[in-house]
């Protein structure tokens, strides 16, 4: 059975032709691509032999997170989008045996997102969506992005959320790359809050988030929404939430179940770097929830994953062999 990295970007090839030849694809520059950082100027052969070397034998590819463009212009972001997905599924076409796609959608325009993953899922043959944390300054917890949800629900679409571009963490300070390294895991826990207290994971109860680089502040954060909307503090479960401190008009608690309680509907990737940290992530979503994941080939790539996972002591046989194959095989519906 395959070992499978569910967390593998992939530069187009026809960006890189068109920033060769013109210097420009679609209004966009060779920064979008991240070209000549880690290995996103490398080819389809040199990316299959690196996953030899490093005992992968699958990887879910999803477009760099440049591509978003959910601050372009609609029919721009539809085409980079559409360029991104064909691309990919030709990857897939090309080496079944070794690849599986995500597709990039127009999130600034809920109706093109749902158009685009329907077409990338039921004609392309993807197997899901990679999203940024908010869009286009939007947080998902607003109602018009349910739909979206619901259809990626109805799809069994696998909706992996990355973050993409600069991170809240910029506004206060850019230096130290704590934009990076503090920011997009904040990010990630953004994400959850909003899906949970919006109340999208109590509508969509089959939907498959995964969320990147272990879940970010997620699992060490959720407590703390349990305790600020009152989930520590009621006496029965089925008690109605209420907040420790005054609360806005717009606020509302209208949970099915403590913000804790929803972390194993999230799936989460290994990219954590510390087996003491791997280890607390499974503690709390359960180890059903974790997959391989490696950022490759992002500068911040994990190294020699495989051999990481079969190494680390704080896991037993069965959990590295759940990560590394059974839990993606069905998350990707192998």
């Amino acid at each position: 059975m395959p070992v499978i990295d569910m967390h593998a970007h992939v530069t187009p090839e026809r960006y890189k032709s068109a920033i060769a030849e013109t210097g420009s694809w679609y209004g966009l520059d060779s920064t979008v691509g991240e070209l000549g950082l880690g290995g996103f100027s490398d080819s389809v052969e040199t990316r299959l032999a690196g996953m030899d070397a490093n005992g992968i034998d699958m990887q879910l590819l999803s477009a760099n997170a440049g591509f978003y463009q959910y601050f372009n212009d609609l029919e721009t972001t539809r085409a980079i989008a559409r360029e991104c997905n064909e691309e990919i599924a030709e990857m897939v076409v090309e080496r079944p045996d070794r690849f599986m796609g995500l597709a990039n959608v127009p999130m600034q325009d809920v109706p093109s997102a749902i158009a685009e993953m329907e077409y990338a899922i039921t004609e392309l043959g993807l197997k899901g969506v990679m999203i940024n944390d908010s869009a286009a300054g939007d947080t998902y917890d607003e109602l018009k992005f349910l739909p979206f949800f619901k259809a990626a629900e109805a799809l069994g679409a696998i909706v992996f959320f990355h973050q993409g571009g600069g991170t809240l963490v910029n506004h206060r300070i850019e230096r130290y790359k704590l934009g990076n390294s503090v920011g997009n895991l904040t990010e990630r826990a953004l994400v959850f809050g909003a899906l949970v207290f919006g109340g999208v994971m109590d509508k969509c109860p089959d939907l498959k988030p995964l969320l990147a680089h272990g879940g970010g502040y997620t699992p060490y954060g959720a407590v703390r929404m349990d305790k600020v909307c009152g989930a520590l503090d009621r006496v029965n479960p089925t008690d109605p939430l209420t907040p420790r401190f005054g609360r806005r008009p717009d606020e509302h608690f209208d949970l099915h179940n403590a913000p804790s309680d929803y972390l194993n509907q999230f799936h989460y990737d290994c990219c954590t770097y510390d087996g003491g940290i791997l280890r607390f992530l499974i503690d709390r979503v359960g180890i059903d929830q974790v997959v391989l994941g490696t950022d490759t080939p992002a500068p911040m790539a994990l190294p020699d994953p495989v051999n990481w996972i079969r190494g680390l002591t704080e896991l037993s046989d069965a959990e590295r062999e759940s990560i590394l194959i059974a839990n993606p095989m069905k998350l990707c519906g192998l």
